[in-house]
């Protein structure tokens, strides 16, 4: 039976831990995982100090493993013979997994074995190293890594590696690789004056400079639009709030590692909102509904503090402030497919805008072995929840993948992933069900009947994230962003200093449109000034000499095209408008 991709990764992970214990006898192994990519192993070097510059030799080493035809074999051992072989190998981070183990309950672990190489593992792998095409990986790059992904524990070093079936789709990976960094959006976001962090603000703390508010501000509007058409209501909620408003809304059991440390003020605590919903319940708690008024749908673009360790925080991707397109929609059982298909059709209309062609929806369910302690105890409920959401997918011919046991803890949920240009996957939005935490809050709606019933919330947010969304676009669009998002959709270059007043006035009227124009009124040349807005990324370009201020004529240059046109004024405000008016 052939071996998969996995397979071969899990093996070249092995192998690679095979030729580093020969090089590196005192290293100590932690755990080797396959990843989508290829693998990793996070491995303590007890203070030998290795670089990248290393990789080629580790790298001959594992060819030669490779081409010397090499078996995996499987060994089973008692708990109590695997800790006897961790210390006698000096692998402090193995004997920790089999005590782990232990206290699970399993008896028995597995090894696997090949050459002088054996390591606690489940499996699986390649039968033999003659299945792995030795030009079909490559030792790609060193990070830091705290053991459990504990900052208190000892910073390891991981190394990752590519595995593909062959050459050529290792080749096209690192073609991806290259031009994924120059698309990489903590470089382009600099560069293009988007964001920033700093030391004293503190890490995962975005600032948005004017260039990035612009952006921010173009999606909030979009956002507000899409929602006013579909029916929502604004509201605004507290950055904090009390701890008994989390307690109630069970966050604080099952969330609290991801939130802020509590703040004691007036005798009580307090935490920094980690998520909405529970402010929105309250809002809508407010309102004393009537089934005539449901669905009730209330939106805000919330601000959110949520506590990733500071070994997760990179870039916009995983930050500590999000700033959240958020909504809940409060319904009844009749109304749900409706709403929840709804939402589902607002990402699609997104997806349209911003050139998204590939993504798809994973529908996590929960796992019934862990209600009461993973999610909320109710088994009839998920069914009957789970069964109503996989059935607008696929009502609505929606690409999806089930994925059992990542659901929240009240609800099943839908996680949006996306593809950017170059195919690298981004998890953008979230769509969730909650039949639990409204009942929790008391929240009720007045029946046709006159008595009172618990409405079903929806969680949605179809841009996710500022942070990571915007993220997503400078990828995306390698920062040249359709005109509608542009930070500066024209600049004005003039030709010499004689122009420069033709250039302010030109300026002003080309604002009264409604257009973000600079100017570029240095005394410099036109090709320096062309070649400063190109790499600003700028739309239109328009360049200002004798015969533009006699005449109703433009000298535009486009971004990306090496000639510039000659345009009617009147027509290209008339064409820059629409396309700023239909986000073309």
């Amino acid at each position: 039976m052939p071996s998969t991709l996995s397979n071969k990764r899990h093996s070249l992970a092995h192998i690679m831990a095979h030729a580093i214990q020969e090089a590196y006898p005192e290293a100590q192994f932690a755990i080797g995982p396959d990843i989508d990519n290829g693998w990793y192993y996070d491995i303590d070097f007890n203070d030998v100090k290795i670089s990248e510059e290393d990789f080629e030799k580790i790298e001959k080493r594992m060819k030669e493993l490779i081409k010397a035809d090499m078996s995996f074999s499987r060994q089973e051992a008692t708990i109590e013979e695997a800790l006897a072989w961790a210390k006698e190998n000096n692998q402090p981070y193995k004997i920790e997994i089999i005590e782990e183990l232990a206290s699970q309950g399993e008896k028995q672990v597995s090894f696997y074995t090949i050459g002088k190489f054996k390591d606690l593992c489940r499996g699986g792998h390649v039968e033999s190293t003659k299945e792995i095409d030795s030009q079909s990986f490559k030792l790609y790059k060193l990070a830091g890594a705290y053991w459990r992904g504990d900052e208190k524990n000892k910073m390891l070093t991981r190394i990752y590696g590519l595995g593909f079936e062959n050459k050529k789709e290792l080749e096209d990976y690192l073609l991806m690789l290259e031009e994924a960094e120059k698309r990489d959006h903590r470089k382009l976001g600099k560069e293009m004056s988007i964001f920033a962090f700093d030391e004293d603000v503190g890490p995962g703390l975005p600032l948005w400079l004017p260039n990035g508010t612009v952006i921010v501000e173009e999606l909030e509007k979009l956002a507000k639009e899409s929602e006013f058409a579909a029916g929502y209501q604004r509201v605004r909620t507290p950055h904090i709030a009390k701890q008994s408003m989390y307690l109630k809304s069970g966050h604080l059991p099952y969330y609290e590692e991801s939130m802020f440390p509590p703040m004691s003020m007036d005798g009580e605590i307090y935490y920094l909102k980690a998520m909405n919903c529970p402010h929105h319940h309250k809002v809508f708690d407010q309102l004393n509904t009537s089934y005539r008024d449901l669905p009730v749908r209330l939106a805000e673009y919330g601000t959110c503090y949520r506590y990733e360790h500071s070994g997760e925080l990179f870039g916009l991707m995983r930050v500590r402030s999000l700033q959240m397109n958020d909504a809940h929609i409060y319904c009844t059982k009749e109304q749900f497919a409706d709403e929840f298909r709804a939402v589902n059709e607002m990402y699609l209309k997104y997806f349209k805008i911003f050139g998204i062609e590939k993504y798809i929806m994973r529908f996590s369910t929960h796992a019934p072995e862990k209600l009461g302690q993973k999610y909320v105890d109710n088994a009839k409920l998920w069914k009957e929840t789970e069964d109503m959401v996989r059935q607008v997918l696929i009502d609505s011919n929606i690409p999806y993948v089930e994925i059992p046991d990542e659901a929240a803890f009240y609800g099943p949920k839908i996680d949006v992933q996306v593809y950017s240009a170059i195919g690298r996957e981004f998890t953008l939005a979230t769509n969730q069900v909650d039949f639990a935490v409204p009942e929790r809050f008391g929240l009720k709606y007045k029946t046709s009947e006159g008595d009172f019933a618990t409405p079903i919330c929806i969680h949605r947010a179809p841009l996710g994230t500022h942070e990571r969304f915007i993220g997503f676009l400078i990828e995306q669009y390698a920062g040249n962003f359709p005109v509608w998002l542009s930070p500066v959709q024209i600049k004005l270059l003039s030709v010499a200093d004689v122009h420069i007043d033709f250039c302010s006035k030109l300026a002003e009227e080309m604002k009264t449109h409604g257009f973000r124009v600079s100017l570029d009124i240095s005394n410099e040349t036109v090709g320096n000034k062309i070649r400063k807005a190109s790499n600003e990324k700028v739309p239109y370009m328009l360049v200002i000499g004798d015969k533009e201020m006699n005449s109703d004529k433009l000298f535009v240059r486009e971004r990306g095209e090496r000639e510039a046109k000659e345009w009617d004024k009147v027509e290209f405000i008339k064409q820059i408008s629409n396309k700023i008016k239909n986000r073309s």
